[in-house]
């Protein structure tokens, strides 16, 4: 494993404890007496010193070790959880952040110790302990041995069992094959020596898997490791006791890779032998480790037994719990991305040979032929939709990991602002594209933030107007369909409609005519405008004029939309529609003036065919009384300034859609109808009017370029089986 992976490794478990730490420390607050949380949160504060010590994080170890002595007197209970101390916690938490993104953007932790923090835990550990010195010791080490216990038990390391795992790592090493006896004469011809390493790490080291591949990593370059025992993936995976045996070729001497491992902290015990291919030609006794130790002395098991404690504690201590196996691995990002391209690559393959056979069975008539193709491209489509839905899965996150940030955001919020606010979560199970979840992140923050400054009102205007004096804003998702629907709802004051168009009008994005006539809809919808603040004066927290506009622009930019609704006095809720992945989609196939567009299914309500009769006008502009409902009508020949004489990919596109099927499909509709296609944009209703439909298809997202200025209403387009491109229509941008 290299520095770099090793560093990775470290930064995303160190975001998994921060997370952990995060939750924890916010239940903590809300139930101090539940001594499940204090643990939960020393554990990680523990794991946190160890794993940053462990890579010569030296700052970042001595913050978190003085957090987990006072999370030791928290969880002793000789310190009371207060308010003011989940801050420090909370302050604690900011600056390993700090040292996490300075490590994650530099590769070092930076020069800021945080002093400030370090006396105020300090000032805690001088006066809060009453115990002295050695006792605080004895607490501490006691603590650091509970927590062992606890990694001994998960992880199945167990107490180190002394020589004979030594000895079985020595007998496995030195085992050797003739061909691997020539290799060591070969080896003393060019000059190097064989060395039997046999290393020891301390019982108390966290990451044991990572000092052996640091050892490793020492000797990159300038040995060559022969054999090991355990194995390099068992030594990986932490299968194994708490050492390990390499024999080596090296030009260096003894006291050479000494020193060059010694540097290494928490090995217990090197060991080093030199060894001559005669050694395995006579059968040499294999000489264990305790003969040139360089380390501690291993106790007789005898001893071992006079020296262990007696009683239950004792029995835990040594019984050893059979490792679970793990089914989850970690998977870099880009890797999934690439994965997909390539199934991306074989829906696309998979319709251009539905396309070429199309042709084939019309010139044919070999019956059999025909059926053992179709049976073919059933197994063909089986094999790559159950492709597809693997690799979806493997993209699919709990959209929980967003969620998981904005109760802290919110406990800062409510003490900043000198309110009571509530944050209520559901539906955090939900799952979305692991590509959304940085990207939804910002866009939330701002909505919540928004909520909390401008939509929940101050104690006293709310007991005022008849509310509780606690706040509430619910951050709640779910799965309709292929989008995942997000709302932020508040109980506030709601959207002042009148101030806002009369900032817009101020501003110059109204005139003084379109305000008197704008329906209180669209009046609402005008906060999404760039600089509208109607905050009364500027804060660090809103009122400057951004952030709904990045929200909508950021939330379109990813192939969603976002609305509002809202009462004023009562409250106001934002919906964020997003679809569940960017890459691959079902879409209705439509044809408009002899192209080929697609529409993707997930915005789609109904198709209907509508007799001409009954489309009426208001204003010049077309709707429909769809089952008692009102539909307005946009005709995309019209919208995208089509007609039959645009014909710019019709030939092409004629080998994909017969002509006798584009015939076919006018007839189904008629000269006296219509064929219209309804979308929803939250209570919005459209009616999408188109000459004609193909059918229903996977198709692969593909970007238009920053080349092409593509029209609002196109969301990129797509690779048909022919290898003709149809463009992909937003419905959501058409209303």
């Amino acid at each position: 494993m290299s520095e770099e992976e090793l560093l990775e490794s470290f930064l995303e478990e160190a975001s998994e404890h921060i997370e952990n730490l995060n939750t924890n420390i916010l239940e903590m607050e809300g139930d101090p007496s539940n001594d499940e949380y204090i643990n939960e949160v020393f554990r990680a504060a523990h794991s946190l010193k160890g794993t940053s010590g462990s890579l010569g994080f030296v700052r970042m170890q001595k913050l978190t070790h003085d957090m987990e002595s006072v999370l030791s007197l928290i969880r002793d209970h000789k310190l009371e959880v207060d308010s003011d101390k989940i801050d420090l916690l909370f302050r604690c938490l900011d600056g390993i952040m700090g040292y996490i993104d300075n490590i994650r953007n530099t590769g070092t932790e930076g020069e800021n110790d945080y002093k400030e923090i370090l006396d105020e835990l300090n000032s805690y550990l001088d006066g809060g302990d009453k115990a002295s010195a050695p006792d605080k010791e004895k607490k501490e080490e006691k603590a650091s041995d509970k927590e062992s216990d606890t990694h001994s038990e998960t992880e199945n390391t167990g107490e180190h069992d002394g020589a004979s795992s030594i000895q079985d790592n020595i007998n496995a090493v030195l085992s050797l094959k003739e061909f691997e006896i020539n290799a060591i004469k070969d080896a003393k011809s060019d000059g190097q020596k064989c060395f039997l390493v046999t290393i020891v790490i301390d019982s108390e080291c966290l990451l044991k898997s990572v000092r052996a591949f640091m050892v490793f990593k020492k000797l990159e370059g300038k040995a060559e490791i022969m054999k090991l025992s355990p194995s390099a993936q068992d030594i990986e995976d932490e299968k194994f006791e708490f050492d390990f045996s390499m024999l080596i070729l090296t030009d260096m001497d003894k006291a050479a890779i000494q020193k060059r491992i010694s540097k290494i902290a928490e090995l217990s015990q090197i060991d080093i032998k030199e060894y001559q291919a005669e050694d395995f030609v006579n059968n040499t006794k294999v000489v264990t480790s305790d003969e040139e130790s360089s380390g501690k002395e291993e106790s007789s098991p005898k001893e071992k037994e006079q020296e262990a404690p007696k009683g239950p504690a004792a029995e835990a201590k040594t019984k050893v719990k059979k490792p679970v196996a793990s089914h989850s691995v970690r998977v870099d990002i880009d890797k999934l991305n690439k994965m997909m391209n390539l199934v991306s690559e074989l829906i696309i393959q998979k319709n251009g040979i539905v396309a070429t056979a199309s042709a084939i069975t019309e010139s044919t008539h070999e019956n059999s032929l025909i059926n053992a193709y179709h049976q073919d491209m059933d197994h063909l489509n089986l094999i790559t939709n159950s492709i597809h839905e693997t690799v979806m899965q493997m993209r699919m996150v709990p959209i929980d990991n967003v969620f998981n940030r904005y109760p802290r955001m919110m406990r800062d919020l409510s003490k900043k602002l000198g309110k009571d606010i509530d944050l209520i979560i559901t539906g955090e199970e939900t799952e979305i594209d692991r590509t959304l979840v940085d990207e939804l992140s910002d866009p939330l923050m701002h909505m919540i933030r928004n909520s909390a400054d401008h939509g929940i009102e101050d104690k006293e205007t709310r007991i005022k107007n008849g509310k509780p004096e606690k706040g509430t804003v619910r951050l709640e998702a779910e799965q309709i369909g292929d989008n995942v629907m997000i709302r932020i709802s508040d109980d506030g004051a709601g959207i002042n409609t009148e101030k806002v168009v009369q900032k817009a009008v101020q501003n110059g994005r109204l005139t003084a005519e379109e305000a008197e006539n704008i329906s209180e809809e669209k009046a609402a919808d005008l906060i999404f405008l760039p600089s509208l603040s109607t905050a009364e004066k500027v804060s660090d927290i809103s009122g400057r004029g951004v952030g709904l506009d990045v929200v909508r622009s950021k939330i379109e930019g990813l192939g969603g939309d976002v609305t509002v609704e809202s009462e004023l006095g009562k409250g106001s809720t934002f919906i964020i529609r997003l679809p569940l992945t960017l890459a691959i989609v079902k879409a209705l196939m439509v044809e408009v003036c002899n192209e080929i567009f697609a529409i993707p299914t997930s915005s789609i309500s109904i198709v209907e065919i509508i007799p001409i009769q009954d489309v009426n006008y208001i204003q010049e502009k077309p709707f429909i009384n769809l089952r008692g409902e009102v539909i307005p009508l946009l005709y995309l020949r019209e919208f995208f300034c089509l007609d039959d004489k645009m014909d710019f990919i019709d030939t092409a596109n004629k080998e994909l859609l017969k002509k006798e099927e584009v015939e076919e499909r006018r007839s189904m509709v008629g000269d006296d109808s219509i064929l219209v296609t309804v979308v929803k944009k939250g209570k919005k209703t459209l009616g999408i009017v188109m000459d004609g439909y193909i059918g229903q298809q996977e198709i692969v997202i593909k970007p238009m370029g920053e080349y092409i200025n593509s029209p609002k209403a196109i969301s990129g387009a797509t690779i048909l089986g022919n290898g003709d491109i149809a463009l992909i229509i937003d419905p959501y941008a058409l209303f």
